[in-house]
């Protein structure tokens, strides 16, 4: 009998420190635990800030749940601070960072427990992000009426200075302490066909890239020593992909540039798909596989966010080919597209891109302060190098010319790519401005677009870099 009491105390002494000590962070976490939501409630949470300015914040309120979450300029911010609602999950920042936001985290429990004992009301920790206000205004009134999303990136340093997703929402419908009508409106939101509640720059269906892949296939190929810029593949107007009858032509029909052959450097310039077919089949889908997985493809990240992996499957010979101008089974995110080009705007050096510039306790210590990290090295410098004045001639001499600024060199690519629904496209541009000294990568991508490119996404990546470059 002894033993067996002493069994009994050991495990129950075993499950309360398993549960105390190992699933504490998860039964927080966990939607269910209404006793915890009640608790995150009844503290002021923290605010979310832009440039000091709460963009999300907690006004006291006349109910038992003592405060009520209040968004300003929702529509912009709805893509980066997401929503926090009474029961019904959270998003964005705000999901990502709710240990934080309520206080909750295990490196403010110590300043909880002192408010405590002091008898103040515990409040939540304040996130400040690294997005720059004017640029997300820019980015958003230049999207104008389009679904599509914009990303723009510091690319020495990762810092996110814009993310801006269309169709949007407004936040506060889902920040009511009536249960019923929070649940009307996300059904509401749910049910609108503009999918205002994706967060198209981070997640959702992803996009097919287009030409915007073909930075990744023109680095590749130079990077890997087997080829230059110069070197030069047949210039047919039409290509039959390997083992099948099905043709491929390049965007604007014809062959690219006029000659019997064209170089590496006028294919990118001229964007055509002929060449880059026969170039990535040529370098093979292994090859082309180990760079997009260095760029980020597969990967994954967190910016606090959970952001969906970008996508490069090895297919066969053909399908190989298509993928070499982002055809095929390729699909991105506007954020892993901006990664590209910062990391050809850094030397080859991708860094960590993030939205949190610090977070901060009630008597403003900083509990974590912004974090620089490389997250990957997929080309070298002199790859980055050659791709940057590549990337500067499509801009001034080819087929992302509606990117120019005068004064100012602009590294860029367009992509204009078939969804396999009639004429209608998605539209891209990314690049780096100024080319010799970069201050921003951008990604910019237009749902359901008709014509090229250059002609609809580069001029709104145009407005955002003039943003930047006049903050």
């Amino acid at each position: 009998m002894t033993i067996a009491v002493l069994l009994m105390f050991v495990a129950l002494f075993t499950s309360t420190t398993i549960i105390a000590v190992f699933q504490a962070d998860s039964l927080n976490a966990d939607s269910r635990n209404v006793r915890t939501l009640n608790d995150s409630y009844s503290a002021e949470r923290g605010p979310i800030l832009v440039d000091g300015q709460a963009v999300a914040e907690s006004k006291a309120v006349a109910d038992k749940y003592k405060f009520q979450r209040v968004y300003s300029n929702p529509q912009l911010y709805s893509a980066v601070t997401g929503y926090f609602t009474l029961n019904q999950g959270n998003t964005g920042v705000e999901g990502a960072l709710n240990d934080y936001l309520s206080g909750t985290a295990n490196d403010q429990f110590l300043a909880k427990a002192n408010s405590i004992l002091r008898g103040q009301t515990p409040k939540g920790g304040s996130v400040s992000l690294t997005i720059e206000p004017k640029i997300q205004q820019a980015a958003w009134d230049a999207l104008g009426n389009n679904s599509g999303a914009v990303v723009a990136i510091n690319p020495r340093t990762g810092a996110i200075l814009a993310m801006v997703s269309k169709a949007a929402y407004d936040p506060n419908l889902l920040a009511s302490h009536n249960s019923n009508d929070v649940i009307s409106a996300y059904k509401t939101l749910l049910a609108d066909p503009t999918k205002p509640l994706v967060n198209r720059a981070i997640a959702g269906d992803l996009y097919y890239p287009g030409s915007v892949f073909k930075l990744i296939t023109t680095s590749a190929a130079i990077d890997s020593g087997r080829y230059t810029p110069q070197d030069t593949f047949p210039n047919p107007s039409t290509f039959t992909l390997t083992g099948t009858s099905r043709n491929i032509n390049n965007a604007e029909g014809g062959n690219c540039g006029g000659g019997a052959t064209v170089s590496i450097a006028d294919a990118l310039r001229l964007s055509c798909n002929i060449p880059m077919a026969q170039l990535g089949a040529a370098l093979g889908g292994e090859e082309l596989k180990k760079y997009a997985t260095a760029y980020g493809y597969g990967q994954k990240l967190a910016i606090p966010m959970t952001v969906t992996p970008s996508v490069y499957n090895i297919g066969d010979a053909a399908q190989v080919q298509l993928s070499s101008f982002g055809q095929f089974e390729d699909r991105v995110t506007p954020l892993q597209v901006a990664m590209t080009s910062a990391a050809i705007a850094n030397g080859g050096s991708l860094m960590q891109p993030t939205l949190i510039k610090q977070i901060t306790a009630p008597d403003l210590t900083v509990i974590q302060p912004f974090e620089q990290k490389v997250f990957s090295q997929p080309i070298t410098p002199a790859t980055s190098a050659t791709m940057t004045q590549l990337m500067i001639n499509n801009v001034n001499s080819g087929a992302a010319s509606n990117a120019r600024i005068s004064g100012v060199d602009v590294a860029g690519k367009t992509g204009t790519a078939e969804t396999g629904a009639g004429s209608r496209y998605t539209l891209w541009f990314t690049g780096f401005a100024p080319a010799n000294n970069p201050e921003v990568a951008i990604a910019v991508v237009v749902e359901n677009g008709t014509g090229f490119g250059n002609e609809v996404a580069a001029p709104i990546a145009k407005k955002v870099i003039e943003a930047v470059l006049n903050k």
